[in-house]
């Protein structure tokens, strides 16, 4: 009787700790990181974190049935921290897929089409990115633009000025500090769009800065993955992508470009 009342104890105590594992499962909140200085993409209003990525985020986490947070943490914060994926499930800014940064990280599929840009001030003579050569740069470190005049200037060329974000970057231009700014486009329109008495100039290279598609920032073997690639393409083909870009955007978006990115 004793054996039979012990089975029953442990039977008992294996249920309500199977309980208590799917109660916790299924309140698991994930948690992503940003760097909230990318207006329009992601950045604070007063004391509210928002932007197109995470709009997007919201309606992709919502797809999904998956509730989440989004931390403001910085760039090179986020990277370190998403790459353990301990306390961060995933990363989301403006974050260019390259086949340098997917050898530390998974990515979702592509939801946005990006391009650098250069943005001077009135009057210069910088046309293209070749005529950056011998000037004084400025940009974001570890992102793609840092990538790309590395390449042009020299990854030791002291003129190009690695800093922690593109706030910075635009300060140094109108302190003549530098002379010229390299960011992504979506970053630079706005800048320009919100400072209309500034004299300042955004160019287009096509020829030497090539189109980027932006993912989610996703650890190494991440289960979020196969869920995300998912609700993205969910909410790419029914129209709730659209929505959301034209929001801040006011212009439809190519999503059949999206949709054929491997």
């Amino acid at each position: 009787m004793k054996k039979t009342m012990v089975l029953a104890f442990a039977l008992v105590l294996i249920i309500a700790l199977t309980g208590c594992g799917a109660k916790e499962s299924a309140g698991t909140k994930y948690k992503f990181a940003t760097d909230a200085a990318y207006a329009p993409m992601e950045y604070m209003d007063k004391d509210k974190l928002t932007g197109f990525d995470i709009d997007f985020l919201g309606e992709v986490m919502k797809e999904a049935g998956l509730p989440f947070e989004v931390a403001h943490t910085g760039w090179e914060t986020m990277l370190t921290s998403v790459k353990q994926g301990s306390e961060y499930k995933g990363g989301i800014a403006s974050i260019s897929i390259t086949d340098e940064r997917k050898q530390s990280y998974d990515f979702s599929m592509p939801y946005f089409e990006s391009v650098n840009m250069i943005l001077v001030k009135e009057g210069s003579t910088i046309k293209n990115a070749t005529d950056l050569k011998d000037k004084k740069v400025a940009v974001q470190i570890s992102t793609t633009a840092d990538i790309l005049m590395s390449k042009i200037m020299g990854a030791d060329n002291k003129s190009l000025k690695r800093l922690d974000n593109n706030t910075l970057a635009f300060m140094e231009l109108d302190n003549n500090g530098v002379d010229a700014v390299v960011a992504d486009i979506a970053i630079i329109r706005e800048y320009v769009k919100n400072n209309p008495k500034k004299k300042i100039v955004a160019i287009a290279d096509p020829q030497n800065f090539e189109s980027e598609y932006y993912g989610i920032l996703l650890p190494k073997g991440s289960e979020l993955k196969t869920k995300l690639d998912a609700s993205i393409k969910k909410v790419i083909e029914n129209g709730t992508y659209s929505n959301v870009y034209k929001k801040w955007f006011g212009q439809e978006p190519d999503t059949k470009k999206l949709l054929e990115q491997k």
